[in-house]
């Protein structure tokens, strides 16, 4: 495991006033916790609150520790980009170097649970969420990427894709999506958000019985890269900074950042209440009011 040297710098939060809405902490400001990063992506907590997160041209998975050490948690690491932990601990890694989908165990063990849908490489799973019953939903948009020997698309469609819990069926679930991209579901395993950030927006399903979405419905007129949920139920996009919006789709609130591109976003921390913000070369944080939608899962 190598270590790397690290950094804090406090940066005001260019965003909404603090009013008592806000999901700001009082007096919270925007921390620089690292940088020198060729491209963050994929932030997300394991159940103490350590944040797990991608440098995808560098080849590796990265750890900030409750304790604010900052380490190599693998690499090579299969040019991972999205990630998520599920409820029994394992790291689930968008693996885009062989369009595959891994479970990594955090002793580094890890498992390639698909690569493939009807014969055919995947496009490049690019963001995952872990079902509470154990189902896997991510999406599989295309960006070409320097590692691959190919220019055009394996799949007919950028789509959205339902893994079983035994891992013997993967169904295509959405396939009228322009470039499918961050995804995230509530606790309860009801309701999934879905960003077609080729088309500009982000929609929200209802999970059926049968792991199949049904009652597709606009969410909001923005596209995001990554995102992620509080515990009041808010949706935080990214892009150009964080955009917080309402249960209702309103934008209510924006946090800057001061880099070119906000990849991606992640609730961690001992207690879960502080926003990780994976942005170009940089990890940032801020502390929140509210809780992340998954705390300890």
């Amino acid at each position: 495991m190598r270590w790397l040297v690290l950094f804090i710098v406090l940066w005001p939060v260019a965003a909404a006033a603090q009013t008592p809405q806000s999901v700001l902490a009082p007096g919270a400001a925007l921390q620089k916790l690292a940088g020198g990063f060729s491209f963050t992506e994929g932030p997300t907590s394991d159940k103490d609150g350590n944040v797990f997160f991608t440098d995808q041209p560098n080849d590796r998975i990265m750890k900030w520790s409750v304790d604010g050490a900052l380490s190599t948690f693998m690499q090579p690491a299969g040019r991972a980009n999205g990630m998520y932990f599920d409820r029994q601990g394992r790291l689930l890694v968008c693996a885009d170097e062989k369009t595959e989908l891994w479970s990594v165990a955090l002793d580094g063990t890890k498992t390639a649970l698909l690569g493939s849908y009807e014969g055919k490489s995947l496009n490049g799973p690019n963001d995952v969420w872990a079902h509470p019953s154990g189902t896997l939903y991510f999406t599989d948009p295309f960006y070409k990427r320097p590692w691959w020997n190919y220019d055009a698309q394996p799949q007919p469609v950028q789509g959205i894709y339902l893994r079983s819990v035994d891992g013997r069926t993967v169904t295509r679930v959405v396939d009228d999506f322009v470039r499918p991209n961050g995804i995230i579901g509530t606790p309860d395993g009801k309701t999934l958000y879905v960003s077609d950030i080729g088309a500009g927006k982000t929609y929200v399903f209802d999970i059926q019985a049968d792991g199949r979405l049904g009652n597709k419905r606009l969410f909001c007129e923005s596209g995001s890269d990554g995102m992620t949920m509080d515990a009041e139920g808010r949706l935080y996009l990214t892009g150009k900074g964080v955009m917080v919006f309402d249960k209702d789709g309103r934008l209510a609130e924006r946090i800057d950042v001061p880099e070119p591109w906000t990849a991606n976003v992640s609730f961690g921390g001992r207690d879960h209440q502080t926003l990780f913000i994976t942005a170009s070369t940089g990890l940032y944080s801020v502390k929140l009011r509210v809780k992340g939608a998954n705390p300890g899962k």
